[in-house]
This record gives C-alpha cells, structure tokens and sequence, in this order.
C-alpha cells in the first residue's frame, strides 16, 4: 500500500504486540482514530484514500459520502476487506469494495441524495497497515436537495461532532482552495471540540485548480489564519484522472512536480502533498506510542521484581539431585511446623483481613460459644422447683420432715453436673474441627509435592484425633470428679444459714447497671414494607436494655428496650434471604417494639448470631425453652405444696444455684487449659520434633518429594515469563531510542475561527495593494463572501477585472516544457479592490514583490470611476 510511515511503524507496534503476547497478555495501545471534516466535494475522500494508499471510496459530484464510513485497518498476513453486514464475504477486488459501499448507501438513504447517520462499518485487513480507525464523514451542507430534510445541515453537524468530540480522534479540517477559508465550518466544528488546538490538522485541497493568477502561500505558510499544528496543501486527482484509471502512485507523483514547480509552493514543497500529510499523521500516532510507553514499562517492571525472588530459586533447579530434595524436606516440614504455630499463635506474617481463622476462631469457642452451650441447659425454674419437691418427699418416705434434708439438695446437684458433659464434649469437637482446617492451611504450602502434603495430613490428622480421645477422657474425668464430692465448704457456696436472705438477689441474675456488654451493627428483618422494610441500625446492648441507633456515633436514638421478661428464639432464614436471624420477644405476650410481638434481627453468618446469643446470655436474656410447658403447667396446678414443704424447696432451690455457679465457674476455667494441654500444646510439638521421623518411616524419600506436573509446569511458565518480561522491557527500550517525539507547536491566535464576518477577505487570494476608490467594491471570482458588487455599465470598455495576485499562477502554457519560468509572467491591467466592510486604518496587506519579477501596476481607467 502507499503510506510508507505505516509501514514504518508496523514493525514497532508488532514487536510490542509479540512482547506481550509472550506473556499472555495484550498490548492497549488504543492508537487515535483520524476523522476526516470539510464541505461537500472538498477532498475528503481522496485524502482518507491517499493515506490508506488504495481506491476503495465512492467519487463524484455533490454529495456523495451520505452515511459515516467507519474503516477499521487491521494488521494481518493476507490483504482483504469485510463489512459488518455481511461478515460471511471476505472482498479481495477492492472495486467491488466501492460498489458494496454505494449500494449499502442507497439501501438505507435512498438514490435521491438522502442522508443517515447509521454508519458503515468496512473492516480492511492487510500486512500493510496499523490496527487503526479512519472516519470518512458526509460533507457539510447548508442547502438540502433530493430526499434530504429542511435541517439537513444541522443533522450532518451533529452526526460528526459525535465522532470527532472523542478525546484521542485527531480531525483532517479539510478546506478547497478555492473557497473561503475564514468560512471554513470544518475549522468552526474542530475548534467547537478542540479549543487548544491540539489534534487538529489543516489540510488545503484543490490548490490546482485556483483561479490563475492566485495562490494559497500565506495559508500554507501559516502566517494569514494561522492554525496551531499549521496547514498541508494536497492535490487529489480529478475525477478525469479517476475514469482513467490514474492510480495513487502515479497521483503522487504529479503532487510531487505541481508543488517543486509551483513559484509559491517550491520553497515549502517538502512540508506539502500527501507523503506530508502521511508523515505528520504517522508521528502524531508514533508520539501516542511513545506517550503509552512508560505506563507499559511501569507495569512490566512490577511484574519483573514480584518474580525475581520466586525465580532466584528456579535458576540453578535441578530435579534429580537427591540433595536438594532433602534440603527441601527439611525446609517443607520445618516451615510446616512455623506456619501452624503462627496461626494458632496469632503471630502470622500475612494476617486474614477478612474473617477469624485458627487461634482465633479457637479463642472464640472458649470463650463464648462455650458458655453459651452451658446458659442454654440452663434449668426451667418450674421444673427445678417440682425435681426439688420430689426428691424432698421420697427422701423423707412415709414420714413428714421436719429438716431441710441435705440428700436432695446432692441429689439435684449431681444431675446438674451431668449435664456438663455434653456441652464439654461439644466443644472439644468444635476444637478438632477448627484444627482440621488449619492443617490443611499449612498443607497448602507443601502443594508442588501431592505425595508430600497428602502423607502430612494424613500423619497429623491421626495424631490430633489421638489425642481427641485423650482429652475427652480426662474432661469426662473432670465432670466425675466434681460429682464425686459436694463440697459445701467452699468459700464461695452461701451455704444454709443464707441461702434464704440470698434467695431474691440470686433470682435476679444481672449484670452490674449500665454496663455495656456489645456493640455492633443488627438488621431489624421483620418491619414491613409500607413501614420502610428492613433497616440497618447500630445497637446496644447493656445489662439492663437493648438500645439501637441510627449509626455508631450514638447521637439518633431510635429506641430503648427493656430486657426485663425478654427471651430468644431462632428463626429459620427466608427463602430468598442470605441473612441468619434470630428473634426477641416477651414472655408475657406483649408487644416488643412498636405492633410486633416480636423483633427479627439479622446477621451475615450464624457465628454472629452465636456471638449475639452468648451476649445477650451474660446480659440475662435466656433462649427459649421447648413448648412442654402447658402439660407441665397442668401438673404443676395438681401438685400442691404446704408452706413449710414451700420454704424447704426454695432453700434447696437456692443452694443449687449457688453451687452450679461454682461447678460452671470451675469447667469453663478448666476446659481451656485442659483442651491446650493435652491437644494442641502436644500436637505442636509432635509436629516439630516427630513428623520428619514420621514421613521418612512412611515412603521413601523420592516418592515424598516427587514433584507434581502442575508445579514443574509453574516453574517453567514462570522462568518464561520472567525472560518474555525481560525481553518486553528490551523492546520498549529499543523503541524509546528509536522513535522521536515531536513537541507540541506553541499556541497562535486562532481566534479568527470563532470571529469571522460575513466580510472578511479571501485567504487564497493575495491581492497587490494600491491606492483604492473607497466606495468600491472588489470584483471576484467564485464564491467569495461579501457584499452584491456595483452594477458596471456594459461596453466595449468595461469588462469584469479579475483580483490581481503577487505572485503569477501556472497557466496553459507554462508547464508545456516543464519549465516554470520559460513563460514571462501575466501583467495584471486591474488594481486590486477592498471590500467597503473593512474597517478605515486597517492597513492593506502588501506581500513583498519578487525583484526579478516586479509587478507592474497600471492605473485605472477613468471611464471606470465615473
């Protein structure tokens, strides 16, 4: 193709390309998109095909761009073109691209010059081209003809401020050379979306078929109209050339001559024509590559040191020697060893952020679930009252007692502390569970030798439900010892004598007033709908209340609830709820909060509900016992008890109490240290002083440290990558030195864009000043802006004067030997005139006259000013 810069650049953009591919990843380059703007039949299909370097748009008179081509250029091996509606074909002749074009165009808009802004989407694939976007838009018209709408200049402004408002879009303001440059609305839209300047580029058509005698060498040089990043002049061929077959190679070539030819182009013809205009665009996208390049580095170079210590050990890897495997042993189990003692410990070097694991969760079984398992056999106080009035009875038999009998109250003791063995079992269990789970934490690390980890836990696992059973036996031990003997001696029991002043300070099991025993965020899940529905709020929870506020400043509060009379309950979670939920409520039918009998409150996991029960338990808020209550009611109302029987349950009643403080006291003080001891204390130092002995007696040593397929094939895609990343950093280093940034022009005055009048003058057009009659208008050619000329009589003496240029333009015969100066230049008969809309002082422009071709300036005929 013919954009030989392209194809410069190519070679940079596919090394980056195969850098990251190697790696596995891709390459944003995001490279601009180039929009092409200007007026109907100014050139802009011509210029978008010189850049891509092949026929392929639409040509003709009027408008003939009528929908917004979107061509993407993709690098590929084979050279063919495909448009989105209709991805099945794949076009090689790219005269048959131009007819799909046309007929894609008639389908949606119409044969009678209708317009859309639904665009084509034309993919062209080709080893000669960048993965870039070209945008061919419709020409700007003011004028509706055919099928086109009253707005249609509005419709068509609009459709291309969508595509050129795009920050990394750089925009071909493309203006005939013919027409007035001031009213250029291509410059007008580009300087709508683009004030600084920066991505806009002027590009100056038809500078061959201005009329003779006129040039655009003020323009181009950028000195009248300036543009920040100036103007490109470019011949297109005609559309003559076009029938003829004239392809892009041969019209550069022309472009070539006409401007080293040109007397006013010949000294800036090497910042003219398409090659130019090529030029200027592949830097624009060289410097946007070099602009991504450091954020590329920055991330290659992150990568490269995360690797640099994993892969410090894989340089001089050798699997088969036997010792680096035992090096590798010892330093797997040694770190095995490290790693469970940090998690149970609490000391560990990368710390979970997100939920309790190991010695934390441990800590939390003690602690709370622990004590919540033994409030939740809590004994029924009517239960406990009748057990005391039976035992009472048959202890005294036939006889009536006169005495308190001290063998029911050991009766009832005993059968309290039985019930101490199941929570106490549970917890153990509990234990187990959450030491199961920080081995095969610890094994993790062992995963690049499956044999390895696997005869780990498996040596492990049996060891910690070894000593399962041990601790299980000695906490049983425990619980039969406490029961082996009651001893009323204790310093804390209150013994007989005040188990009845006592009584009605015992009953009352509070915490001390106002003390804060949790904090934390609760979902109240039961509100309905119409009232707000569920709603997060900050409670507190004292000794004496649950209070609840808008959130943890504690300054809005939206209720105080008593706890007095208050039970839990569980709820089962709703169907389409993740929350786990537990509920409140009052154990004598009355309303909790506002009309609910009960209140919901919702957490994300049930060890938050657990957490909340064992919370509230210490606050003295009970679960619910099972609903056996009525049958029990029912005997209770049949078994009657005279007073002195009455006074001697209640003593009893009280010294029960007494002491099953003492004994849960004593367990939850005792199953901690029990549990460490004898489970975990021992099952760190097997791990450290007895595994290795362990593994080397269960296999051999090679099928222990046999590595897996999954870890070699790590290892090598890790080695690969570390060199891949160090070969991307060498490319882009290579790029850095081999491209150049082109800095950004300084800022002009383009002010000029926004200000233009109706009356400004024609840019091209660089007329010799004189001395002018003032109320004269200028005759002019073509369609430059300005005020209806003054009728001139019409004779054999007045003739319509041409503008008067400084420089003379090529006329028929002055290329005939291509020789530019074979023909002595026009000598103009007409001075120049200047529009009445000028403002008097402004001086005329007066562009030095060459001096070996001075101007000859002839006076004007009398007859003429009459």
């Amino acid at each position: 193709m013919g954009n030989r810069g392209m194809e410069e650049l190519i070679p940079l953009v596919n090394k980056l390309q195969d850098a990251f591919s190697s790696i596995g990843q891709s390459c944003h380059l995001d490279l601009p998109q180039i929009a092409v703007v200007g007026g109907q039949s100014a050139g802009k299909s011509s210029v978008l095909e010189n850049f891509v370097g092949r026929d392929f748009l639409p040509r003709g008179s009027g408008i003939v761009t009528r929908r917004p081509l979107i061509l993407q250029l993709i690098f590929s091996k084979t050279e063919y073109a495909e448009f989105l509606h209709c991805k099945s074909r794949k076009f090689t002749d790219f005269e048959e691209v131009r007819q799909e074009i046309e007929a894609e165009t008639d389908r949606v808009t119409g044969t009678n010059k209708g317009i859309s802004p639904v665009p084509i989407n034309l993919r062209i694939y080709s080893p000669h081209v960048l993965n870039l976007t070209l945008i061919d838009l419709p020409g700007i018209t003011k004028v509706p003809v055919g099928d086109q709408p009253q707005d249609i200049e509005y419709q068509i402004k609009d459709m291309i401020l969508q595509f050129i408002s795009r920050e990394s879009s750089l925009i071909l303001a493309v203006t005939p050379a013919n027409m007035d440059l001031a009213n250029s609305d291509a410059l007008k839209l580009a300087k709508e979306v683009d004030p600084q300047g920066l991505r806009t580029i002027g590009v100056i058509t038809k500078l061959d078929l201005m009329d003779e005698g006129t040039d655009a060498r003020d323009v181009l040089e950028n000195k009248l109209l300036p543009l920040r990043r100036g103007y490109i002049g470019v011949v297109n061929r005609s559309q003559k050339d076009i029938e003829g077959k004239k392809d892009i190679r041969t019209a550069l070539a022309a472009e070539r001559k006409f401007f080293l030819s040109h007397p006013a182009y010949r000294h800036i013809a090497d910042r003219m024509g398409t090659p130019h205009l090529q030029k200027t665009l592949n830097q624009q996208l060289t410097n946007h590559i070099r602009e991504s390049l450091p954020a590329l580095r920055s991330k290659l170079q992150s990568q490269l040191l995360s690797l640099e210590k994993e892969v410090e050990e894989y340089k001089n890897f050798r699997p088969d020697d036997p010792t680096r495997k035992t090096k590798a042993l010892l330093q797997m189990v040694q770190q095995f060893g490290v790693d469970f003692e940090k998690r149970i410990e609490g000391s560990g070097d990368q710390v979970d952020t997100l939920e309790l694991s190991g010695g934390a969760r441990i800590n939390r079984i003690f602690h709370e679930r622990f004590p919540f398992e033994l409030v939740k056999m809590e004994f029924d106080e009517k239960d406990l009252r009748r057990e005391i009035s039976y035992a009472i009875k048959n202890i005294h038999g036939v006889r009536t007692g006169l005495f308190t009998p001290d063998m029911a109250f050991e009766a009832i003791v005993k059968k309290q502390i039985v019930k101490l063995k199941e929570p106490s079992l549970k917890c153990v269990d509990l234990v187990v569970s959450e030491l199961a789970t920080v081995i095969k934490k610890c094994a993790e690390k062992l995963s690049s030798y499956p044999r390895l980890r696997e005869e780990t836990e498996r040596i492990v696992t049996t060891y910690i439900r070894e000593r399962e059973g041990r601790t299980k036996d000695q906490i049983l031990l425990l619980i039969d010892i406490e029961q082996s003997y009651i001893n009323t001696n204790h310093e804390d029991f209150i013994g007989f004598a005040n188990a009845q002043q006592r009584s009605t300070q015992l009953n009352k099991k509070r915490a001390v007033p106002n003390q804060v025993i949790r904090r934390g965020w609760l979902t109240i899940n039961n509100i309905s709908l119409m009232k707000g529905g569920s709603k997060e709020y900050w409670f507190v929870l004292t000794a004496e209340s649950l209070s609840w506020y808008k959130d943890e400043e504690e300054k809005e509060k939206k209720y105080m609830l008593p706890l007095d009379n208050l039970k839990i309950r569980d709820v089962e979670k709703g169907f389409m709820s993740n929350k786990h939920v537990f509920a409140i409520f009052n154990t004598e039918q009355r309303n909790v909060y506002k009309d609910l009998r009960q209140i919901e409150l919702a957490c994300d996991s049930q060890e938050d509900v657990d957490s909340w029960k064992a919370s509230f338990l210490r606050a003295g808020v009970y679960p619910e016992k099972d609903q056996a209550e009525n049958e029990d009611g029912a005997q209770e109302n049949t078994f009657s008890m005279d007073p002195q029987l009455e006074r001697q349950v209640e003593t009893i009643r009280n010294l029960v109490d007494s002491y099953v403080a003492i004994i849960n006291k004593s367990i939850r003080d005792l199953m901690p240290k029990t549990i460490m001891h004898l489970m975990i204390n021992n099952t760190k130092a097997f791990i450290h002083h007895e595994l290795l002995a362990y593994l080397y007696s269960s296999a051999d040593q090679s099928s222990l440290m046999e590595e897996s397929a999954d870890q070699a094939q790590r290892r090598d895609d890790m080695l690969r990558m570390y060199h891949a990343l160090k070969e991307a950093l060498n490319i882009i280093g290579d790029i850095s030195t081999s491209t150049v940034s082109t800095p950004v022009p300084p800022p002009v005055d383009d002010t000029w864009i926004q200000n233009t009048s109706s009356h400004s003058p024609t840019p091209q057009r660089r007329p010799v000043s004189s001395v002018h009659p003032p109320g004269r208008p200028p005759a002019v050619r073509g369609p430059t802006p300005g005020p209806p000329l003054i009728p001139v009589p019409v004779g054999p003496a007045s003739f319509s004067a041409p503008p008067i240029p400084s420089r003379p333009g090529p006329h028929p015969g002055v290329f005939a030997n291509n020789d530019p100066f074979s023909a002595p230049p026009q000598i103009p008969s007409r001075p120049a005139r200047i529009p009445p809309g000028i403002p008097p002082g402004v001086p005329s422009r007066r562009p030095p006259a060459a001096p070996s071709r001075p101007t000859i300036i002839r006076p004007a005929e009398p007859s003429l000013l009459d």
